[in-house]
């Protein structure tokens, strides 16, 4: 659901007459319902009141309808919006939910379990790129359908195929007091501003993708941004099972340098030949999400016991609304800098990242 309306946006951008800058405006929706339903869902502590299991499945519903409904916006932009932002909200209970109930599952060696749930989420991510790539005749509202369906139908899968695990434990309400006590911990601190600077490229790089393929003249667009964002997931599972030897620090910082390097060599490997450019691309999608899982794995592990919940949706909300900013900083620069520049303003996110997991890498070492 996350990049329902992105895959479609060309689509809405011609037949509704919306401005160019509605590629931000309508990922940033999605991010800030995300931020809302994270806070709600953890200050009700709702995955603790109710089965994990039933909230996925009523939010997995809930997501796909709230998509769906787009069919009814009559070309508003404002429509648009209220709906993505409502799709974000939803989303809350089945991204962290599902952590949850990975957890429930597995006490040791979670980075490795992390590893295999994100690699879902990101080939999830992706495919309405895939339905809008392989639908090219399809108008765009059965594109939106067919992505609502398949959501719907994954949540009554999980809810029908996954009982709960034995570990699966309450957790304590979340506690907006608990903001400084975490952020005094030293390893947490480190953990989480890795995570920021990880945050700061990740979305941005998702969202503004296509938008790249379709500036440097690609053809296929949407099955290439299928295939940029779904390739992550093997560097997710990868990630996880490398974890398994060498722990989730390590795994974290090399992915997060790789991820940084490719900011970088952008401007060069714009004019590369296609073939070339693809591949930097689709290298880059593995590398750029990898140390997702590994990055939760580590805020998990560092957090104080009594507060892991609260510290972990902490770190979610202020990582999410560091997208904000890094997407519509992208989105304004867009319509002012040449696109071979665009993804230099990426940069700073794993530099910091990176000099904050330093002192976890040493701990690893």
């Amino acid at each position: 659901m996350w990049f329902a309306g992105n895959a479609v946006l060309a689509d809405l951008q011609r037949h509704w007459g919306l401005p160019a800058e509605a590629l931000g405006y309508t990922t940033s929706a999605v991010q800030l319902g995300f931020i809302a339903g994270t806070l709600a869902f953890a200050f009700f502590a709702v995955a603790d009141r109710h089965s994990p299991r039933l909230v996925f499945l009523l939010c997995a519903l809930a997501a796909a309808a709230a998509n769906a409904a787009l069919l009814g916006a009559a070309g508003s932009l404002g429509a648009l919006l209220a709906l993505r932002f409502a799709t974000g909200f939803f989303l809350a209970g089945i991204y962290p939910v599902g952590m949850k109930i990975a957890s429930g599952w597995y006490q040791k060696d979670l980075g490795n379990a992390l590893g295999f749930l994100v690699g879902a989420l990101v080939a999830g991510t992706a495919f309405p790129h895939l339905l809008r790539g392989l639908g090219q005749a399809l108008p765009w509202q059965q594109v939106v359908l067919g992505a609502s369906g398949v959501a719907a139908l994954g949540g009554l899968l999980m809810f029908a195929l996954v009982p709960d695990g034995p570990h699966l434990a309450k957790g304590a309400r979340f506690d907006p007091r608990a903001l400084a006590a975490v952020f005094r911990v030293k390893a947490f601190r480190a953990s989480a501003f890795g995570y920021f600077g990880h945050m700061w490229e990740l979305y941005a790089f998702w969202a503004f993708a296509p938008w790249m393929l379709a500036q440097r003249g690609v053809p296929d667009v949407s099955l290439w941004s299928f295939a940029i964002i779904a390739v992550g997931a093997l560097g997710c599972v990868a990630g996880g099972l490398v974890s398994l030897k060498r722990g989730s620090a390590p795994v974290a910082f090399a992915q997060l340098s790789a991820s940084g390097l490719c900011c970088l060599l952008s401007p060069l490997l714009f004019f590369a030949p296609t073939p070339v450019f693809l591949g930097f691309l689709l290298f880059w999608g593995v590398v750029v999400v990898g140390d997702s899982p590994q990055f939760s794995a580590l805020n998990a592990q560092s957090a104080p016991r009594e507060r892991v919940g609260s510290a972990l949706t902490i770190a979610n909300c202020i990582g999410f609304g560091i997208t904000v900013f890094s997407i519509e900083l992208l989105n304004s620069a867009s319509r002012q800098l040449a696109p071979q520049w665009l993804f230099l303003l990426l940069v700073p996110g794993p530099l910091a990242g990176l000099a904050a997991l330093r002192p976890l890498l040493r701990r690893a070492a």
